[in-house]
């Protein structure tokens, strides 16, 4: 149970293990409850957290099961689904409102009910960009609406998206408690020790929390597997991405070529332009 993979001070919250053990664990909740109250920013004031199960299963055995990264209601009973993404995927909006309906569907009552639901908050942390709009918004709050009026529909189910990437305040810009919790979100584990402008209490619990040094020998093997899970995805997506774009070049390449031997250009002549090797414009 060596640690030979872990350079850094602090973890890694893009970690399985990294975002769960600083919100999902009972002893952490107090940041949890700071993160939520900084997103909602005074709209919503949770004063406290009960962790549930994040493990469900449907309702039938056929019907697909959900784990949640943290799954915790407050003490009005509103649910609060929390999940770190650290990939794309091709239907991940389709997987927020797939997992949201089991905080729906769990709030029924046998025998009678008159249908009174808690609202329920999926929060997505995201480590990419699905908004390639490049209009400096990286928090994205969705909710029903009415498309005639413009007015919310339903406001006790939201859909909250974290653009995590989008986010490049340094430490002297940072203004909102929301300004620092997405500072330490993207910064921690290249941190060396907790930022001037972090200094309130809850910034001093968790830089006690994220640190190394002090977890037991289990935590660290646990911690080392799971950062070098994450370090594997991320390997994975980057060669996808630099295959994905010298393919497109390629393809670029060709078209051009093409409109260049129809313009009546020798193989020669394209190849020196494009790069393409002649064997290729055949």
């Amino acid at each position: 149970m060596g640690t030979e993979g872990i350079r850094d001070r602090y973890i890694n919250p893009y970690t399985d293990f990294g975002f769960k053990k600083l919100f999902g664990t009972a002893m952490n909740k107090e940041l949890l409850i700071s993160f939520l109250n900084a997103l909602f920013a005074g709209r919503e004031v949770v004063k406290d957290i009960t962790y549930l199960n994040v493990e469900h299963m449907g309702g039938i055995e056929l019907d697909r099961k959900a784990v949640f990264d943290v799954y915790c209601e407050n003490e009005l009973g509103e649910k609060f689904l929390v999940e770190m993404q650290k990939g794309e995927q091709e239907f991940f909006k389709d997987r927020s409102l797939f997992y949201s309906t089991f905080a729906i569907r769990e709030q029924a009552r046998r025998g009678s009910w008159n249908y009174e639901l808690k609202a329920v908050y999926t929060i997505g942390v995201l480590n990419f960009v699905f908004d390639r709009a490049d209009d400096g918004r990286y928090i994205h709050e969705v909710r029903l609406v009415d498309i005639g009026t413009n007015e919310v529909f339903y406001d006790k189910l939201a859909f909250i998206y974290l653009e995590m990437p989008k986010f490049n305040k340094t430490e002297a810009e940072l203004e909102t408690m929301m300004d620092k919790w997405l500072f330490v979100l993207r910064n921690l584990s290249s941190l060396f020790e907790r930022p001037a402008a972090l200094q309130e209490r809850v910034f001093r619990n968790l830089f006690e929390a994220a640190e190394i040094a002090k977890f037991d020998r289990r935590e660290r093997y646990e911690y080392e597997e799971s950062l070098k899970n994450f370090r594997d995805m991320y390997s994975v997506i980057a060669t996808a991405e630099k295959k994905g774009r010298a393919e497109g070049e390629k393809a670029k390449a060709l078209e051009i070529a093409a409109k260049m031997k129809q313009a009546g250009m020798s193989a020669a002549e394209i190849s020196k332009i494009t790069g393409l090797e002649e064997a290729e414009l055949q």
